[in-house]
């Protein structure tokens, strides 16, 4: 039976490095028979966190602001799998892709004491610059994010050397990374 995967999408490039890797990472998943959602945050009306500690009332709609994240809530509840995908905004994620998941704080005020429900996870990001000390500080966050949640790291692909939107499409390697890393689920 295949996995229900969510794909939160932090890039405000429509047709970016980041939606290329989404493609290729999709395309892979699908073929070994899961199921995907993806969300263009850039393109939803999703409001920072509050930090007010006032949802998780409401399983259905569990923050007390309604925007955007309506969306996201029933299909994020439901995956098995939740993929963090962005470019690299001064070596860490969009914040179009932080707000999003701060606002995720909700689902874990369902539960008396704060247990995030437990996921599978995935990182795709683009970026200009290469190499492990470029990474390294995305790595940091990504890894402790997923430790900390409690949440399987499934894997990630790192994909530098992409400054200009759809340079990636000529990086067969890295597309070929995310749709074997979407595959491997």
């Amino acid at each position: 039976m295949g996995k229900t995967i969510c794909i939160l999408n932090g890039s405000p490039r429509p047709n970016g490095n980041t939606k290329a890797l989404i493609q290729a990472f999709t395309a892979g998943a699908e073929a070994a028979g899961h199921s995907v959602t993806c969300f263009d945050l850039q393109k939803m009306d999703i409001h920072g966190c509050l930090g007010c500690c006032a949802g998780g009332k409401d399983p259905a709609s569990p923050c007390v602001q309604k925007d955007g994240m309506e969306r996201i809530y029933p299909v994020y509840a439901a995956a098995d799998t939740v993929v963090l995908a962005s470019p690299m905004y001064y070596w860490g994620i969009s914040g179009q892709l932080k707000c999003a998941f701060d606002r995720l704080f909700a689902v874990a005020e369902l539960t008396p004491d704060y247990a995030n429900p437990k996921k599978e996870c995935v990182l795709l990001m683009a970026a200009e610059g290469e190499g492990e000390d470029n990474f390294a500080p995305v790595r940091a966050f990504y890894e402790g994010l997923a430790g900390h949640l409690g949440w399987k790291n499934l894997g990630a692909v790192y994909a530098g050397g992409n400054m200009e939107a759809g340079a990636v499409r000529s990086r067969r390697e890295q597309l070929k990374a995310a749709a074997d890393l979407g595959a491997s689920l």
